[in-house]
C-alpha cells in the first residue's frame, strides 16, 4: 500500500465560497479517479505535548489518500479530475506538505537482518 499524505493550512480569511470549492473538487477526485483505496482526513489539535512548541505552524489539517502501489498514485496525480483538484489547492493553501509513503508492516521490519527501516 502506498500513502499519499498531504499537510495543508487554508489562506487565512480565505471566503466560505471558496473553501466549499475546495472541498468538492477534493470530494470529486476521491470519487472518480480510479485506484483511491482509502481516505483519512483529519484536523489537528494540541494538548501541551512538549514537541508541539518546536512544530512549525504549517498545517491545519491532514488528509491521507491510500493507493494499491506507485503507478495507482501515479494515474491519480495525471488524473483531470486531480488537475482541477491542484488548482484549487493553489489558490486556497498558505502551505502544504506532501509525501509519499509505502506502507510496511512492524513484523517486517523485525524480520530485516540488517535491523534498518527499509532504506
Amino acid at each position: 500500500m502506498v500513502w499519499h499524505l498531504v499537510l495543508m493550512k487554508p489562506r487565512s480569511g480565505l471566503p466560505i465560497a471558496d473553501r466549499r470549492a475546495l472541498l468538492e473538487a477534493f470530494d470529486r477526485a476521491c470519487r472518480d479517479i480510479p485506484g483511491v483505496r482509502d481516505v483519512r482526513i483529519g484536523r489537528r489539535f494540541t494538548f501541551g505535548a512538549g514537541y508541539e512548541g518546536g512544530m512549525p505552524d504549517t498545517a491545519d489539517y491532514m488528509i491521507a489518500l491510500a493507493f494499491d502501489d506507485a503507478p495507482a498514485l501515479q494515474a491519480y496525480l495525471r488524473h483531470p479530475a486531480h488537475q482541477e483538484l491542484g488548482a484549487r489547492w493553489s489558490q486556497s493553501l498558505s502551505s502544504a506538505l506532501v509525501y509519499d509513503f509505502e506502507e510496511t508492516r512492524l513484523e517486517d521490519l523485525r524480520t530485516r537482518e540488517s535491523g534498518d527501516l527499509g532504506i
